[in-house]
């Protein structure tokens, strides 16, 4: 009697098991397949819809990583899965929604642009793979791929009407160049993944999160777009102020072993 019973819950605890190594994957599938909705809602023009969809394929991203974790189902079947994904959503798609919506002027330099965006998201995500263990948790090297898509996404979704004179379109070049070269950089960007949640303060963080949705649902434009340039300035800023730092200490370093003689000749 028990060896049946004994049997049919073993059985039981596969499938549950099943299922949890399942769920990170559909949420994998469900970003993949925001990135091909992206290029069919490009393809017809609706640049807004197709804009959006970028944004859910980055909600649906940071999902998956955290429901794997959560539920100790990572597995290297889902790694290289979440970076395949990664390049349709956040290099091909954002690649052929900048072309349609307002690079095709440009001709060939426009589509060579919006391939060198796609080359560099797949060359950042199979740097990502092969490095992540060895990194500093804190920060990313190179842009990542979903902040990268963000901008053309942010900015197409404010502006969805689009460029079809050729002197604009140089500035949508500028828009999906540079994110392209920060992602196949060496310059670090921060990451919110090392932040511990359980550390901080309930209250200021449901102030924060009572502000983003009051600002979000009055300015949706302009919230996604001070993101998104916001997250891609600040490389710069880290840099500037890390230069400005090692500059300070440098003079104060000088004047103290200038200072040193003449407070002994005093």
């Amino acid at each position: 009697m028990l060896t049946p019973l004994r049997r049919q819950s073993d059985q039981t605890q596969r499938r549950v098991r099943r299922g949890v190594y399942l769920l990170p994957s559909l949420f994998t599938m469900g970003n993949m397949f925001c990135g091909y909705c992206c290029i069919v809602y490009s393809i017809r023009g609706e640049f807004a819809t197709a804009a959006s969809f970028i944004g859910f394929a980055m909600v649906l991203d940071m999902l998956d990583g955290r429901v794997a974790r959560m539920t100790g189902a990572t597995s290297d079947f889902g790694i290289e899965f979440d970076s395949l994904a990664d390049v349709i959503s956040f290099g091909l798609a954002p690649a052929m929604m900048s072309f349609l919506w307002g690079l095709q002027p440009l001709g060939r330099l426009g589509w060579a642009g919006s391939f060198l965006f796609v080359a560099a998201a797949a060359v950042r995500l199979a740097r990502f793979n092969i490095q992540s263990g060895s990194q500093d948790k804190r920060y990313f090297v190179g842009m990542p791929s979903p902040a990268a898509a963000a901008v053309p996404a942010a900015t197409v979704f404010a502006y969805p009407a689009g460029f079809q004179i050729p002197a604009h379109a140089i500035g949508v070049l500028a828009m999906v160049i540079v994110p392209a070269m920060l992602m196949v950089s060496t310059i670090r960007f921060r990451s919110f993944k090392a932040i511990d949640a359980q550390s901080r303060r309930t209250y200021p963080v449901l102030i924060i999160m009572a502000l983003v949705i009051v600002v979000l649902a009055a300015k949706p434009e302009l919230f996604v777009v001070a993101v998104a340039y916001g997250y891609l300035a600040s490389a710069f800023i880290g840099l500037a102020l890390a230069r400005f730092r090692r500059r300070g200490g440098h003079d104060d370093r000088a004047a103290g072993s200038s200072g040193a003689p003449s407070h002994k000749a005093g």
